[in-house]
């Protein structure tokens, strides 16, 4: 079976959903393959007697694009907005409040007044330079204190690398461009206080942010095959055949949204120079969900690297959404060096002890869950991305060349939807 679309959009997670629901909200004819019987990647929610648990990303902001594309399809009255509780950071034995507002800066005891003063003197530094690891750039700017105790585990956290092997300039450095901040990150946070814009409230669904991707996928359900898994993709004249087990497409347009194992094994045919994405490195996560009595009141707990905890943070759903008694946690192979030949029920064990250690409240698990290949490490290995070289026509839609995060995923949808669009003239 043969077909012809104008795009080719390779893999049904959040960026792909979002490419095939702007592409065609632009009038551009579009095709979707996902490999998955399911759509929506990362984005992944179970339940569990009546618990809501979030396998991928916990929460959303509910920014202006982010807002309007909830009312587009529908979704305003299954917003949950949850509370901007406290974020604590687990040092020397106490959790301690994260300084992410001006009052919490003042009266946080995570840092002393040494290293509170040292914080004001960031103004004064260089912004990041070549060559700078993400350990090297927090504390040359915000002082060791403020770089170890809360802004490292803060950043690094999140991708399970550490900072000191995460180059600044894939991370940190990527992300304050894309914010737009220029050489002071505390200059340009007053900026925004004295703005007085309020910042946008945190979010879920009723049932889960799986209720986003379930409802792209549901809008544009004639366009996307599940179940349908890429093989490859070939030059064809001046555009392109993607192959699958079921059909050939040619396409204008292609879009690859998958992993980098998975993109360099597919555009192997049609881009010569995909090979540098084989060195891409990932990191394994494990998310373990609890069930707990623990009425703590926060958003959850950062654990730096150096305390002695076998864990890098939990989310506690239960205070700040509302989601009956669950939290939870987060093993990274950094964290828990057993983690990738543990057993579930060794990872569940790891994630009870410490949630009890922390916070003196007993729990008990209720599923565990592995991302493999991960996330993305953003070590040294990134360098390769300098030299991949797609031809015209192969967009890379991915957290590998853009931000992670579904926010940043369907800021980027959008960007290389409307290129398309524009190139081909569309509405």
């Amino acid at each position: 079976m043969s077909a012809e679309e104008d795009v080719a959009v390779v893999g049904a997670g959040v960026s792909g959903l979002a490419t095939v629901h702007r592409l065609r909200k632009r009038g551009v004819d579009t095709v979707c393959f996902e490999a998955d019987d399911r759509p929506g990647g990362i984005v992944r929610t179970v339940h569990d007697n009546g618990r809501v648990l979030e396998l991928g990303p916990q929460r959303l902001r509910l920014t202006p694009p982010v807002e309007g594309l909830v009312d587009e399809l529908g979704l305003r009255d299954e917003v949950r907005e949850g509370d901007d509780a406290p974020l604590y950071v687990y040092h020397d034995g106490e959790l301690r409040v994260a300084p992410l507002s001006v009052g919490e800066a003042v009266t946080t005891n995570l840092l002393s007044w040494r290293g509170k003063a040292r914080v004001l003197a960031e103004p004064l530094t260089r912004p990041a330079h070549d060559g700078e690891t993400v350990d090297r750039l927090l504390t040359r700017k915000f002082g060791r204190e403020a770089a170890r105790r809360f802004l490292v585990p803060l950043y690094s956290g999140l991708y399970g690398t550490p900072a000191d092997k995460m180059p600044a300039e894939h991370s940190v450095a990527r992300a304050l461009d894309d914010a737009g901040v220029g050489r002071s990150v505390l200059v340009w946070a007053v900026k925004k206080l004295l703005s007085q814009r309020d910042t946008p409230p945190v979010f879920s669904f009723d049932e889960g942010l799986e209720r986003l991707t379930d409802a792209l996928y549901e809008a544009n359900a004639d366009a996307v095959h599940l179940g349908d898994s890429v093989e490859e993709v070939n030059r064809d004249g001046d555009g392109y055949e993607v192959v699958t087990e079921d059909c050939v497409t040619r396409a204008g347009d292609v879009v690859v949204t998958t992993p980098a194992p998975t993109t360099a094994e597919i555009l192997e045919g049609a881009v010569p120079s995909v090979h540098p994405l084989r060195r891409l490195s990932y990191n394994r996560i494990g998310v373990v969900h609890l069930a707990s009595g623990y009425d703590g009141d926060g958003v959850g707990v950062l654990v730096p690297d150096h305390e002695d905890v076998r864990v890098s943070g939990f989310t506690w759903n239960a205070s700040f959404l509302g989601r009956d008694g669950v939290f939870t946690c987060y093993v990274d192979p950094w964290s828990f060096p057993g983690m990738p030949d543990a057993d579930d029920d060794e990872l569940a064990e790891v994630a009870v002890d410490e949630f009890e250690h922390l916070t003196g409240a007993s729990a008990e698990p209720l599923h565990v869950h592995r991302w493999v290949p991960g996330m993305p490490a953003y070590d040294e290995t990134w360098d390769a991305l300098d030299e991949l070289r797609p031809p015209d026509g192969v967009h890379l839609c991915t957290n590998y060349v853009e931000r992670a995060g579904v926010t940043g995923r369907l800021a980027h949808a959008s960007r290389v939807a409307d290129a398309i669009a524009d190139g081909r003239g569309g509405g």
